[in-house]
């Protein structure tokens, strides 16, 4: 990581402290009735329960999940060796402008905003995306996973955790489905061809945490996040009932959900993508591994046509996922000074601001 020195004390002076309250944790629930043939009232209550944090919330963890242990606790342990590697080792596996996935930190893209290094791979590989060339136009690449040559082992472990997250997200997605008064399986076939991503992260101690974020505030562009988190709290959430940072609590074994920006266009927001960031600590790192649910690059992302009636009118313009997540990527790895691109700018103008 890059070493704290003037320049960045210059770049985050700007930044108002961080601040957050710890109150009650985010909502809990046990998923427990999916791990047996539940019946029809159970996930109803289920699905209730879920689409009440989605809605109040936009975030909520979940127990008795089904993924085993010794997987998450496999692909944690090679992520915490993957960033002990050393320096020249990681860089080897450098994400670029033509590639998002691979391997960065705050140094690499020489800008200090955010105190992390983290290690980015498509769960399909190779996956077909949009990309913008020299030129200035989209076109469509084969992308690939970037993987230490000298460290084979991450490789196995992050695979072995994307097909326990695909069960887990999949059933997650069907209790939403329900939760909208949609068929379970609405959601599915948006995820052939999927582009969903995994990253790694580490945020190092930081020698002056109340000037430095490990991540600014932000939404997700996708339809959801899994995130597993280890021990050392650091994600907030913006409470929407008043705007205040909540710091959560981190529950052992649990995993947190998101809603993203996709799956609040598609439930023409009924549930709202909620603001979080993470702040860092001057002691202990901490280390996180959120799996971001994306369709695929053809995707055409506008409110279900279920969802709207005329009563409830479309809040949102339709616009193509890979075009957008294209243009999020090449604005991310040249930090250009300018707001990225946001579901904010497809809001239809009767409806001025998020719920």
């Amino acid at each position: 990581m890059v070493e704290l020195d003037s320049g960045f004390i210059q770049s985050i002076e700007h930044r108002p402290k961080p601040h957050s309250i710890e109150a009650q944790n985010i909502p809990l629930i046990d998923l427990s009735p999916l791990n047996s043939a539940a019946d029809s009232a159970s996930l109803s209550a289920l699905a209730a329960e879920i689409g009440g944090a989605c809605r109040d919330w936009g975030f909520f963890q979940v127990i008795n999940h089904g993924v085993p242990p010794e997987c998450r606790e496999k692909v944690e342990s090679a992520s915490r060796k993957f960033f002990g590697l050393p320096e020249t080792e990681k860089k080897a596996v450098c994400r670029d402008a033509a590639n998002p996935f691979g391997y960065y930190d705050s140094e690499h893209t020489k800008n200090v905003r955010d105190w992390k290094e983290v290690f980015d791979f498509a769960v399909e590989n190779p996956i077909v995306f949009p990309v913008w060339n020299e030129r200035g136009d989209l076109e469509l690449k084969e992308l690939f996973n970037k993987w230490p040559q000298s460290f084979p082992q991450l490789r196995e472990a992050c695979e072995e955790h994307v097909a326990e997250m695909e069960k887990l997200v999949f059933k997650l997605l069907e209790l939403v489905a329900l939760s909208l008064g949609l068929p379970e399986d609405r959601f599915n076939t948006f995820f052939n061809n999927q582009t969903t991503r995994v990253r790694l992260n580490h945020y190092p101690p930081c020698p002056a945490p109340h000037l430095a974020l490990g991540l600014g505030r932000h939404k997700d562009t996708g339809v959801l996040t899994i995130l597993a988190q280890d021990d050392v709290p650091g994600l907030e959430v913006k409470r929407k009932t008043d705007g205040e940072w909540i710091l959560v609590k981190p529950t052992p074994g649990a995993y947190i959900i998101n809603v993203g920006d996709i799956l609040q266009v598609w439930s023409n927001d009924e549930y709202e993508s909620v603001e979080h960031r993470v702040v860092v600590n001057g002691e202990k790192e901490r280390f996180s591994i959120p799996y971001f649910l994306y369709p695929a690059h053809y995707t055409f992302v506008e409110p279900l046509h279920e969802l709207i009636s005329e009563q409830n009118p479309a809040k949102f313009k339709g616009y193509n996922w890979g075009e957008f997540r294209a243009t999020r990527n090449r604005g991310n790895f040249k930090r250009l000074d300018v707001e990225n691109i946001q579901i904010s700018h497809f809001r239809i103008s009767t409806y001025t601001s998020d719920s």
